[in-house]
């Protein structure tokens, strides 16, 4: 039982981290162009990434979209 907790504990806190990197890389991060916020924001389920690329489109107005939150077709423009 013991080690289930330390597992348990482990990923919880790991999923903490990583969420709340991938929120601020979102709504408030230095670079929109951060290597660790992008593979986040790609690897994130559809409906997370999406809601990540449109907090960085308002974020970032009249910029060119980061990997992952460009149009298809259109890598100028946000998707």
């Amino acid at each position: 039982m013991k080690i289930l907790a330390i597992i348990a504990g482990t990923v919880f806190g790991l999923g903490g981290a990583v969420g709340g990197y991938y929120y601020f890389y979102a709504t408030s991060g230095g670079s929109p162009y951060d290597e660790v916020g992008i593979t986040l924001n790609q690897v994130m389920p559809g409906a997370v990434s999406d809601w990540g690329c449109a907090r960085l489109e308002e974020r970032l107005a009249g910029q060119l979209p980061p990997l992952g939150c460009q149009a298809e077709g259109d890598l100028r423009r946000w998707r």
